[in-house]
């Protein structure tokens, strides 16, 4: 496949706005499918770090969705002509707790695409940088990556896996079945057949399971934070998703202090030992 990288470079520049309610309601379920047990959230609690991806949900109409379950290309993203779509990585800097109940905005800009040749066929990359506001001013940075690929070919070459570190001070095994990734998919609006479609995935983009969403392995990483360091305030997460995981096999969320307890070093690992995602959270 020919790639356009021109004509798809002159979506940079491109913007879009949303606004939303910083509702309770998503919190509170999103607390029980990571089965928390928190109290109900109150007008004025804090949104835990991260959860801000419980809003500006893309309310994209029936007519509008693509065979892979997202909205048709073309709008606020380029048309990429590739059909896997991943969230990749991103990097957020949190300047303030985001307040349950608050009317909150949500500026988005595509910052850059690029594209590359890899070892399985062509690559697109899109950095999308989103500006989070309430009524008092700006409260997260986010600039987002997102990758585009090709459906893998027989004899296509197998990445080879980093391991993941062996020293860690917290660990959670996450069994992340069909039902698991079916909330979060329900709760974030996300349609991408990848996480609930089991013949899709396999027959057609040619995974061995349901995917695990990556920003739900991200979400994951800092509740383990949460879990062990309640009172500790992250003033800045950044993610990348190194190797898919499925619903197939179990995995693990580790955590590891820094020495001058300022930062943690965050990974999900499978249970072969390989790394599926390295993060840092970066503490007040």
């Amino acid at each position: 496949m020919t790639l356009d990288i021109e004509h798809l470079r002159s979506w940079i520049g491109r913007t879009e706005s949303r606004t939303d309610i910083a509702a309770a309601m998503p919190v509170q379920a999103l607390s029980a499918t990571l089965d928390r047990d928190d109290a109900a959230p109150q007008p004025g609690d804090p949104v835990p770090p991260c959860w801000h991806w419980l809003y500006f949900l893309p309310i994209a109409r029936q007519s509008e969705i693509g065979p892979d379950g997202h909205p048709q290309r073309g709008g606020f993203l380029p048309p990429v002509p590739l059909p896997r779509r991943m969230w990749a990585g991103s990097r957020i800097d949190f300047l303030r707790p985001l307040a349950i109940g608050s009317s909150i905005r949500r500026d988005s800009r595509i910052a850059d695409v690029s594209g590359k040749e890899g070892r399985s066929g062509s690559l697109v990359f899109v950095r999308v940088h989103h500006e989070i506001s309430d009524e008092h001013g700006v409260v997260i940075h986010e600039e987002h990556d997102i990758v585009y690929r090709d459906n893998p070919k027989p004899g296509d070459p197998v990445p080879p896996a980093q391991a993941a570190p062996t020293e860690r001070d917290w660990v959670r095994p996450i069994q992340a079945d069909d039902v698991f990734l079916f909330r979060y998919s329900a709760l974030t609006f996300n349609g991408h057949r990848i996480h609930y479609d089991r013949r899709y995935v396999t027959e057609v983009e040619g995974y061995p399971g349901l995917v695990v969403h990556g920003p739900l392995i991200a979400t994951l990483l800092l509740d383990l934070l949460r879990r062990n360091l309640p009172d500790a305030k992250v003033t800045r997460f950044v993610f990348r998703a190194m190797k898919p995981t499925f619903d197939t096999t179990p995995f693990e969320v580790c955590g590891q202090r820094s020495e001058d307890g300022r930062a943690v070093q965050l990974w999900a690992q499978h249970t072969d030992g390989a790394l599926a995602m390295e993060a840092t959270a970066t503490l007040a």
